[in-house]
């Protein structure tokens, strides 16, 4: 199996992501989180707000509705542009994104070059194929009892419009100096034409934004500042390696509606260079639309000059299920014995594992359960494993990433000490419960 199939079978078996519905066959493109996964995404979460929201002064969050007014849609370009290009096969009818079947080509491809790419239909192997249109991927619902158009909403396709929307009612309550970001975490809904690739599309997922608000002529400057601050969280707080982060300068043709330079974070993962994360300059184009269509003043006044402005935006984009399955792909490793999932402690769904060595032992099952109690106070994330053998379990533990393994052996009752097993390098050492 390749490295993916590895990783996807390993999620599944150690309670980290079940496919969505899986009781009644699935449903493409959704997955739901295990146990395991539940505390590795909040855990990843976590990190993310305290890195950009609680360590800053000048970031604030919101948590906005999912379901919000359609105008909100139409005034940002969604409802004309937010569109993938489809491709229907003649012969099976199945429906594609066109620049998923061609190597190297992008959203923009045309008619003319995808056939001109003689490609075959991943499902039917034939070359029949229509003409491309362009899908919009919001998904489209009715909110009340009455079920026509005056009843139209959309399930957001991205957090920021709950921001932008939010945006007088940050200022008004809080006052912020300028610059300033807005943060926010939640669900986003794509009806993706073709999920693929495990986690990395698919049609629910959750996403971490920030909008920063800027003066217009200070774009450039906070860019390179978040730029940065990417890299650095990436890199430093995650632990994934700088030589498997790319950037891309997104060309115009190729870039969303509203931005004016878009920078990709591309990473390794297995099924090769995909999109991790993007930094856009979005210029003061959804600020400017919402005064447009709503006629409320989305000006910013400075609290020293007195000057008013519709202030530019940066905005940094991250998607959860994309920066997990980055997590996983680094941490995977494959050893002569073993599969170990060698996770920063700090994500690590538990922190340490406790076990008495034998479990048929009262005194040792008894003097167990104490050191149990004692880190799952101090660390919280602590489990209890005292299925099948000792081996066994150091096995289950490093499969699921656990860093530290605590035994309790006969030698501990007398001296008060546990042998504390490290999952990198399996050494194993002498501690005093009281040190740990």
């Amino acid at each position: 199996m390749s490295k993916l199939e590895n990783i996807v079978s390993l999620c599944k078996r150690r309670g980290f992501i079940f496919p969505g519905s899986d009781v009644y066959g699935g449903m493409a493109g959704t997955w739901d989180y295990g146990p395991l996964g539940t505390i590795l995404k909040r855990n990843m979460m976590d990190a993310w707000w305290n890195y950009w929201v609680d360590q800053r002064d000048d970031m604030y969050g919101v948590d906005a509705a999912i379901i919000m007014n359609p105008q909100v849609w139409e005034a940002s370009g969604h409802v004309a542009t937010f569109a993938d290009p489809l491709v229907e096969c003649k012969e099976c009818h199945g429906r594609f994104r066109a620049d998923k079947l061609v190597d190297g080509a992008t959203e923009s491809i045309t008619t003319e070059a995808f056939l001109k790419a003689d490609v075959k239909c991943p499902t039917c192997g034939k070359k029949n194929w229509g003409e491309i249109r362009k899908f919009n991927m919001m998904f489209k619902t009715h909110v009340g009892p009455i079920d026509d158009d005056s009843s139209i909403a959309y399930l957001r396709p991205e957090t920021a419009q709950g921001i932008f929307t939010n945006f007088k009612n940050v200022v008004d309550t809080i006052y912020p100096d300028m610059p300033f970001g807005i943060a926010q975490q939640g669900k986003a809904f794509r009806n993706e034409i073709s999920p693929r690739d495990f986690i990395l599309r698919d049609r629910e997922c959750s996403q971490m934004e920030i909008e920063y608000f800027v003066k217009p002529d200070d774009w450039e400057r906070a860019f390179e500042e978040l730029r940065a601050g990417q890299h650095d969280f990436l890199e430093n707080v995650i632990g994934l390696p700088a030589s498997a982060i790319h950037e891309l300068d997104v060309p115009e043709a190729d870039r969303a509606h509203y931005s004016k330079r878009t920078i990709d974070f591309m990473f390794d993962y297995p099924n090769g260079e995909e999109e991790l994360m993007g930094l856009a300059y979005r210029t003061d184009f959804d600020l400017s639309n919402i005064q447009r269509a709503s006629g409320k003043n989305m000006e910013y006044r400075d609290k020293v000059t007195g000057e008013t402005f519709v202030p530019h935006v940066i905005e940094p984009s991250i998607g959860v299920e994309r920066l997990f399955l980055a997590i996983l792909s680094n941490a995977y490793t494959e050893e002569e014995d073993r599969i170990v999932l060698k996770l920063p402690s700090r994500l690590a769904p538990y922190k340490y594992c406790v076990s008495p060595l034998l479990k048929n032992k009262p005194e040792l099952v008894e003097r167990a359960k104490e050191v149990y109690e004692i880190l799952k106070k101090k660390y919280t994330f602590v489990t209890w494993d005292d299925s099948g053998n000792i081996g066994k379990r150091y096995k289950k533990q490093d499969e699921i990433g656990t860093p530290k393994c605590v035994v309790v052996d006969f030698e501990g009752l007398e001296d008060g000490t546990v042998t504390v097993r490290d999952r990198d390098t399996t050494e194993q050492v002498r501690v005093k419960v009281e040190e740990l």
